[in-house]
């Protein structure tokens, strides 16, 4: 089987039960985590996998819902005791959201997803609770999955506690987590962590120094999301800004850059350089803020590729 043409995607880190209320007052509750890249890709026609620690009293519900979604498989779920992962998100009406962590599920033992993935065209990697694997754990996968890997940081510069807001933190051994994958997405205030100082958005040239000493690790590109700014792509010799579409009537930006990931690695698995790949991502990511969870987000995804990417 060829590894670019491969249409089946492997993808863990933590399925999450949100809590989400908006500057407006307005809230939502719903299953999210790496729901919202399965949602994504099953829309885009693909094969997801998933492979993730999940409450007991969450996996019925995680099942109902994604039986719905044709590609979808699940035997990489496994039940553990307690409530799983259920996080609350407040959006104020300015900067940084707030995260809330209530309860958390234990480390994922890999060994399931390293003996499938020679079958994966990609492995999508989302650090959702920062203690979604253990460093040990992470290390294995990186040695064993020979199918290009992507890696969304995501929450792992977050200081790992409960029940009160989570706050970033330097992340000076980013290193050790992103030699060996192939792709890194990131936000600008994770590198801002990863460049030693949450508190302070790096310039375009800290963004630039940041992207060098990524791809001097080995990587084929970095993908800095950046909101209503877009994407900044960088690969050697490449340093892209890609826009978004306007788009109006937002709804919920909560899993905008979780469709960018799953459409983008899509892209790149198929045969996409990182820009082409940023292009498809950011073409879907836009409008998923026009839905609210990932049932909305699949659906949507579905009908925008049936009618416009077919």
């Amino acid at each position: 089987m060829s590894r670019k043409k491969s249409q089946i995607f492997g993808v863990t880190g933590t399925i999450t039960h949100d809590f989400v209320t908006f500057s407006s007052g307005r809230s939502f509750s719903g299953l999210g985590g790496i729901l919202y890249q399965a949602a994504a890709l099953c829309g885009l026609g693909k094969e997801a996998r998933l492979y993730s620690n999940v409450g007991e009293g969450l996996l019925p519900a995680v099942r109902k819902t994604v039986s719905k979604w044709p590609g979808c498989k699940t035997r990489g779920l496994r039940a553990v005791p307690g409530p799983g992962n259920r996080v609350h998100l407040r959006y104020p009406p300015r900067g940084e959201r707030v995260e809330v962590l209530e309860s958390c599920v234990p480390p994922l033992d890999p060994q399931s997803l390293i003996g499938e993935s020679s079958r994966f065209g990609l492995l999508i990697v989302v650090i959702n609770s920062g203690r979604d694997f253990s460093r040990e754990a992470w290390r294995r996968i990186v040695s064993a999955v020979k199918a290009p890997i992507w890696l969304d940081i995501h929450s792992l510069p977050l200081d790992f506690v409960l029940r009160r807001p989570r706050n970033y933190r330097p992340l000076t051994q980013w290193r050790d987590w992103v030699e060996g994958v192939d792709y890194l997405q990131a936000n600008e205030k994770e590198v801002a962590s990863m460049l030693g100082d949450p508190d302070v958005l790096p310039s375009s040239a800290n963004l630039k120094r940041f992207g060098q000493g990524a791809l001097e690790l080995g990587l084929e590109a970095v993908f800095v999301t950046r909101g209503r700014k877009g994407v900044l792509v960088m690969a050697r010799g490449l340093h892209r800004i890609i826009e978004p579409p306007a788009v109006r009537g937002i709804v919920d930006t909560t899993g905008c850059g979780d469709v960018f990931c799953a459409a983008a690695a899509a892209g790149l698995a198929a045969g996409a350089d990182p820009v082409e790949a940023a292009r498809l991502g950011i073409r879907l990511a836009a409008p998923a803020a026009l839905a609210a969870g990932i049932e909305e987000t699949y659906v949507l995804v579905r009908r925008i590729t049936a009618g416009a990417l077919s």
